[in-house]
């Protein structure tokens, strides 16, 4: 499995540079069962097509992002950090992608 993941800071990189972190999920509230925590853990959708999942740049930023990634095709719509979805998605090569930020 080999694709470039952009990251938000660091641009685009090869997987390899990344830690796989699991697919995002909401967090269970404070009294969930220990099955439920289990499950939280270790258990995983794992579906085909498009999912928002945990990436750690290991060897880069040493930050933790979020990628909407094809898991059929290794296609990364886009990349994000967690506590500022609102950013504009990193753009990929050939895309253009318009800031929200920018007054008409």
């Amino acid at each position: 499995m080999s694709f470039l993941l952009p990251c938000p800071n660091c641009g685009p990189r090869r997987v390899d540079e990344f830690s796989y972190g699991g697919e995002l999920q909401a967090r269970p509230s404070a009294a969930v069962s220990p099955s439920g925590w289990g499950h939280y853990l270790y258990g995983r959708r794992n579906t085909a097509g498009l999912q928002t999942e945990w990436w750690y740049h290991r060897l880069g930023c040493g930050r933790w992002l979020l990628a909407e990634r094809d898991t059929v095709t290794n296609q990364v719509k886009r990349t994000y950090w967690r506590a500022t979805t609102r950013d504009p998605p990193v753009p990929l090569q050939g895309e253009k992608v318009l800031d929200w930020r920018a007054r008409p």
